[in-house]
């Protein structure tokens, strides 16, 4: 498994569930990839099409291989809804290095319910490739076993 840091640019989503009778959803993405979470900023009154256009980054050290994207919306005076997520697989992302803008659908329930456009880019850590570090590698440890005693 490669080691490295993922950055994740989360652009926008269309088509969220507009359930505030008042007012406007108030959306924001929690970004999960195994212990690390971040937390995009609250898009007030964006309402079922929201854009955020900001990057966060994750470390990847593991052979976890998806990144998880919770949409909710701010309420000021009850608990923040749920409007639903999107499930990304990292395998190809790996590999690939980058993935352009992607839409990926968001679900709840089992059902459709919107969209969310993301970016992914993944930087192996210098010297990594898949796991291997040719600078330090040694082949079988002859110096040491031919030391005289």
């Amino acid at each position: 498994m490669p080691r490295g840091t993922l950055e994740v640019v989360l652009v926008s989503a269309k088509g969220l569930e507009d359930n505030d009778f008042l007012s406007s959803v108030d959306p924001y993405v929690i970004l999960t990839y195994r212990a690390q979470e971040h937390k995009s900023t609250v898009q007030e009154g964006a309402g079922s099409n929201p854009q955020w256009n900001e990057s966060f980054l994750f470390t990847i050290s593991d052979s976890a291989s998806e990144l998880n994207l919770r949409i909710m919306d701010k309420d000021k005076f009850s608990k923040d809804d749920f409007l639903g997520e999107a499930t990304i697989p990292l395998d190809a992302v790996l590999e690939e290095g980058t993935f352009p803008e992607t839409a990926y659908n968001v679900v709840k329930d089992q059902e459709f319910c919107g969209e969310i456009k993301v970016a992914l880019t993944f930087t192996p850590e210098r010297g990594d490739s898949y796991g291997h570090n040719a600078e330090g590698e040694s082949y079988g440890g002859w110096r040491e076993s031919s030391r005289e005693f």
